[in-house]
């Protein structure tokens, strides 16, 4: 697809000017659309699934015809997301009528991240929303802004931008969303803004304890296993600069583990003494993935952009949280992590 993107549409990133001209245009083909599918990246975390509940709750609230897609390969979700309910209007392919579709891509910083061909096809109008700073700006309409702590912060705005209710059900799952991109409030990306909108969110009727709970807490034993095996095997290089683990296809046969199971356990690399970059890689286990690592990718202060280590092994995110797939040898892919890790420390 040869995005038509108007210049003008295309530079939320650089200003608060052109912000407000892109949420402009945003909102006009939200507004004008009748019918919608709403879409995101693949292996779908809490913005992405939060961001995509919370705008058709919107949508559908307006009185719009507004239907989500993702692959069935995206289920079960992880554990702590297993609660998030799509109903009837989640389509696991393309609806009929697509072409008569406004899509709309949220937290999706690149196309090639929804490896669905007839969402590229010629005539396909496609609008953008997205926080991540390396957005390719694929769409007719795109409103990226890397300040935001999280899609699901611009989903906020749009949703009051357009009159709608933030009813409870809104609310929580824009919280879902705030709360996993921002780790709980901890990471650098948590702004005033975002606190100032998880106040709106509570004083809508989000239960902050309970959704905390099934996010971070109640997990399945299981993964209590997988992370004795993580811990058991980590690797420190350079003094911590990188802190890696590597889990095989045998580590989640024998603990009983699902691939989901690993979500959050590279964050307890992360907290590490002395560590500037976590690094988690992982056996894919389904059979035509079988010789595929995934790798998790977490910066500790800043001092390493990981985004850009991700983009070097074809994957991609944010500076401070990125993911790549490789075929790589993992012995070979920790070293190319580390000869990247110390490049960008010299500098």
């Amino acid at each position: 697809m040869t995005p038509n993107a108007d210049y003008g549409a295309s530079l939320a990133m650089l200003g608060s000017a052109t912000h407000h001209e892109a949420t402009a245009l945003v909102l006009d083909e939200l507004r004008g659309a009748e019918r919608l599918l709403l879409t995101t990246h693949e292996n779908s975390d809490g913005d992405a699934l939060g961001s995509l509940l919370a705008m058709h709750a919107v949508l559908t609230q307006l009185g719009k015809n507004s239907l989500m897609y993702m692959s069935p390969d995206e289920f079960p979700l992880a554990h702590e997301y297993r609660d998030m309910t799509f109903g009837e209007d989640l389509v696991g392919a393309p609806p009929d009528d697509l072409a008569d579709r406004l899509v709309v891509f949220l937290d999706c910083g690149n196309i090639d991240r929804m490896p669905v061909e007839c969402l590229r096809a010629e005539g396909i109008r496609i609008v953008n929303v997205d926080h991540h700073h390396d957005n390719t700006l694929f769409g007719a309409v795109n409103l990226v802004v890397p300040d935001a702590s999280c899609t699901a912060e611009i989903v906020h705005e749009l949703a009051l931008e357009l009159g709608a209710s933030i009813t409870a059900e809104i609310g929580e799952a824009l919280y879902v969303g705030l709360v996993t991109d921002t780790g709980r409030f901890m990471y650098e990306n948590t702004t005033p803004a975002a606190h100032r909108m998880a106040a709106e969110l509570i004083a809508a009727g989000v239960d902050v304890h309970t959704v905390s709970r099934r996010l971070f807490e109640d997990l399945p034993f299981s993964r209590v296993k997988l992370l004795e095996r993580a811990l058991h095997g980590v690797q420190r290089l350079d003094d911590g600069a990188l802190t890696a683990v590597y889990l095989t296809r045998a580590d989640f046969v024998e603990t009983g583990a699902l691939e989901t199971d690993s979500e959050g356990l590279v964050d307890h690399l992360r907290a590490i003494e002395g560590t500037k970059v976590a690094l988690l890689l992982r056996d894919l286990l389904a059979e035509d993935r079988r010789g595929h690592r995934k790798g998790s990718l977490r910066s500790t202060d800043g001092t390493v952009d990981v985004s850009r280590i991700a983009r070097a092994m074809g994957g991609g995110g944010h500076r401070q949280a990125a993911g790549f797939s490789s075929e790589l040898d993992p012995d070979e892919l920790v070293w190319r992590v580390l000869a990247q890790v110390r490049e960008q420390l010299a500098g």
